[in-house]
């Protein structure tokens, strides 16, 4: 098959389509798939597992030469695998604490990225399997929807498919975007994605936005000796979270000698023989200078839709971001969008749930819309953030009859068998029907714990019944009924 030469090709196995099948596949099957997924990341190939568990036949199309999207290639797994090597290190470091006597405490940084780039490959090669076990047909290249029902595949050597399918989802996530004044030069200015691949630490790096990608980075490197100064145009870190728990993070990363210039706004970039100069001012007209090494610009993502021949359907944009109903349909019939391209939360596990919910639609399934109001955040720095629901402020301002429980970390047994005392759990209710509104935690497994909250939730369990539920003794998890208790004046151990 020539360049120029297309075909509609229909098959339900994870091979390589040689061009002289490709015929005899489509008269097999009416060239005909049910569903093709844009997109192999965390929305994309759940979509396509789902699919195929529900009896649909499925093609996925990822112009990566690995699967797994940006969460597993250059975001959630390889991030939260150097976040590991880094508390592996700190805690190795304090060793002795625990009557344990090691020799000299290394940091070995090319190993952390040999570490880092295993787990990577080794997590794609599993989504890969995951291909072959559901039976899904996969087509490397980039994916142009280019009439109704069409796809058209265009491979890394030029060469073009063209995939006949009933219905599409656009699964194709987020990429970093420049930000005007401070773009990328993948030495001393970088973005997210190319600070994984920096060779070695730094002596020091300025970390702009102090959202979850900028507070874990700064985790990363602070630990393994770099000066770290975070930067947020907000008055605190993490300024989506609860305000009590931004404090205390603020504290601990202080604590840390982590520098924290927030509420201040950067102007100017200078690149210099010894690094970047940062020029900008506070909120209330103070001038700011700082000067590193490196400057890792954190903020700033886009949905990702070029070359999907988007102007030619009936896909509306809106900022970017391509416009769905509650359905998750777009404007052209059989095509529908999940992840960071629309404008739900941009989180992984969210575009998994969104992938599951159109398929089942596509299957003739009930399908339960999705409660954006029970969506987890996490957090992976050190100590540990994760919430869900609402905000105490959020939950003011919405009108309810706010009640709060809290729980220190520091009262907690297992937590100073840890030796990680540090931060609290949250428990946000309303008294009129005790309902749990939200949940906020700041401490050690703080990202695990929070998924009893989400259960609780998600059961409509009222902070009475999350107190009175038993938990093991001696567990981190007792903190969360304790601050359930806490609702009502009932915490035994503080």
């Amino acid at each position: 098959m020539n360049e120029t030469e297309s075909s509609s090709i229909s098959v339900a196995a994870f091979v390589a389509i040689p061009p002289e099948r490709i015929k005899l596949l489509a008269t097999e099957q009416n060239g005909q798939f049910d569903v093709t997924v844009i997109g192999a990341g965390p929305g994309g190939y759940v979509a396509a597992i789902r699919g195929a568990q529900l009896g649909l036949r499925v093609a996925l199309v990822e112009k990566d030469k690995q699967l797994g999207g940006t969460c597993g290639l250059r975001g959630c797994i390889p991030t939260k695998q150097m976040l590991m090597s880094a508390h592996v290190y700190e805690q190795t470091q304090h060793a002795a604490s625990f009557g344990v006597q090691v020799g000299e405490v290394r940091l070995a940084f090319d190993e952390v990225l040999k570490r880092k780039n295993a787990v990577v490959n080794k997590n794609a090669k599993g989504v890969e399997f995951l291909m072959k076990k559901n039976k899904i047909t996969t087509f490397k290249g980039a994916a142009r929807i280019s009439g109704q029902g069409k796809i058209e595949v265009t491979g890394e050597d030029g060469k073009k498919q063209t995939i006949d399918t009933k219905n599409i989802i656009i699964a194709t996530g987020s990429v970093v975007r420049p930000i005007k004044g401070f773009e990328t030069d993948g030495n001393l200015v970088i973005n997210s994605d190319q600070i994984l691949d920096m060779p070695e630490v730094p002596k020091s790096m300025i970390v702009m936005g102090a959202g979850a990608v900028g507070i874990e980075f700064a985790s990363v490197y602070s630990r393994f000796g770099c000066d770290t100064t975070v930067v947020e145009l907000m008055p605190r870190i993490l300024p989506g979270e609860d305000e009590e728990i931004s404090a205390e993070l603020q504290k601990a990363y202080r604590k840390r000698k982590v520098k924290l210039q927030v509420d201040t706004k950067l102007e100017g970039l200078e690149k210099t023989d010894k690094g970047v100069v940062l020029t900008g001012k506070t909120s209330k007209g103070e001038a700011v200078k700082l000067e590193a090494e490196k400057l890792l610009v954190a903020v700033g993502r886009a949905p990702y839709t070029e070359g999907l021949g988007l102007e030619g359907t009936k896909v509306k944009l809106e900022r970017g971001y391509v416009q769905v109903d509650e359905n998750l349909r777009t404007g052209e019939p059989g095509v529908y969008a999940i992840g960071d391209v629309i404008n739900t939360p941009w989180l992984a596990h969210v575009a998994s749930k969104e992938g599951i919910f159109v398929v089942e639609q596509i299957a003739g399934r009930h399908a339960e819309p999705i409660n954006y109001r029970r969506v987890p955040s996490c957090t992976y720095c050190d100590p540990e953030v994760a919430s869900v629901g609402l905000t105490e402020a959020k939950a003011r301002e919405l009108g309810y009859d706010v009640k709060t429980g809290k729980f220190p970390f520091s009262a907690s047994g297992k937590a100073r068998i840890l030796g990680e005392e540090e931060g609290f759990v949250k428990v946000v209710s309303e008294s009129k029907y005790d309902e749990i509104l939200g949940v906020h935690i700041m401490g050690p497994h703080a990202t695990e714990l929070i998924a009893e909250a989400c259960v609780a939730m998600q059961l409509e369990s009222t902070a009475e019944e999350l107190g009175r539920t038993m938990h093991a003794h001696p567990t981190i998890s007792e903190a969360v009924m304790e601050a359930a208790e806490g609702v009502h004046n009932l915490t035994i151990h503080f």
